[in-house]
């Protein structure tokens, strides 16, 4: 069982489906960053302990111990001043439950990677692709503490910068897990080399990622909560009293105002270029895959608006970053689709 071939055998096929379920896994962890942000309780857990800190608090003390180190903290002492130990409770799962999750995906990847290359199994071109994506979940550890940090030493929020960081690699690597489970897949029905995406294609998905920069950013700034009317900020298309910042390149970045301006905005030209790409993959017979692209984009519209008119009420704001990663997965689907070369259409 232990034994290592003498000689290759790919299987393409087990690799797809392992990849599949770790991009599961991925999106769980979206649906519970969203929730961590929201509640507030990425500041509770104050340590980087990567080994020993997958044990939880066992015993009141432990509780007690990790409750006086958070009452040494800037969001202590400026925001949740006088809160409780079973307050801190509530916030600390949140954040624990996240970090747990982080540590479930690294083995989850790392130990049936090893097992594959092990038995030889990863075909030719990919060992490289599957190592690459193991050390950017390395980094997005890294980065996810360097992200907390930041909010522990002057200012009780973490950076929103590093928050985009830490979102966007995490989109990231999960796109890049889905495209590659994607071409292994058609490997195993025969494909003789990885899928090209099309130009509109690329635009597509560039934009998109545009749009989720934007998209945290406003998470960040909490800017969500500037105006909860749509489609008028207020009774304006943009409000004309909006204080601006110097330079100003700064308001594309700092200003609350002008983030969810630019994020309400942006995310037609998002629908545009996806819903173009679903009627080409329609057009192409991928209609199961272009459809449910088309759907996403209108689900992710609808849920972006409730989000402002709810004053960014939890469950539906979670439920539109949970949103982003499905219309993220089907365009990359039907991206896929169309830049696969058959018999009877060129890629692009």
């Amino acid at each position: 069982m232990f034994s290592r071939p003498l000689e290759p055998t790919p299987r393409p096929g087990a690799i797809a489906g392992w990849l599949t379920f770790v991009a599961v896994l991925i999106f769980l962890m979206v649906i519970v960053g969203g929730i961590t942000r929201l509640t507030e309780s990425g500041l509770s857990m104050v340590r980087w302990e990567p080994i020993s800190g997958i044990v939880p608090p066992l015993s009141e003390a432990d509780w007690q111990a990790e409750f006086d180190h958070y009452r040494q903290t800037p969001q202590y002492e400026r925001v949740n001043r006088g809160m409780t130990l079973s307050d801190f409770k509530t916030i600390f799962f949140w954040e624990y439950v996240h970090r747990l999750l982080g540590r479930l995906i690294g083995l989850a990847f790392a130990l049936p990677l090893l097992w594959f290359w092990w038995k030889r199994a990863i075909p030719r071109g990919y060992g490289w692709k599957l190592g690459g994506l193991l050390g950017l979940g390395g980094l997005q550890g890294a980065i996810g503490w360097w992200m907390v940090a930041s909010g522990l030493v002057d200012v009780p929020e973490v950076s929103h910068i590093r928050l985009a960081v830490h979102l966007l690699l995490a989109l990231l690597i999960f796109g890049a897990i889905v495209w590659t489970a994607l071409d292994l897949n058609a490997l195993a029905e025969g494909a003789a080399k990885p899928a090209r995406p099309p130009t509109l294609g690329i635009w597509a998905l560039c934009i998109l990622f545009l749009q989720f920069l934007f998209g945290a950013y406003v998470a960040g700034l909490e800017a969500g909560y500037a105006f909860n009317s749509w489609p008028l900020m207020g009774d304006e298309f943009f409000p004309a009293a909006t204080p601006m910042l110097e330079p100003w390149p700064r308001n594309l970045v700092d200003n609350p105002i002008v983030v969810q301006f630019v994020h309400r905005w942006l995310a037609f030209l998002v629908a545009a270029l996806a819903i173009w790409v679903g009627i080409r993959a329609w057009r192409r017979g991928v209609r199961v895959d272009g459809a449910f692209l088309i759907a996403a984009v209108f689900g992710q519209l609808l849920l972006g608006i409730l989000t402002i008119l709810s004053g960014v009420q939890i469950d539906i704001a979670v439920a539109h970053q949970g949103m982003a990663a499905l219309l993220l997965a089907a365009l990359i689907v039907c991206v896929h689709r169309l830049g696969r070369e058959t018999k009877d259409a060129p890629a692009g």
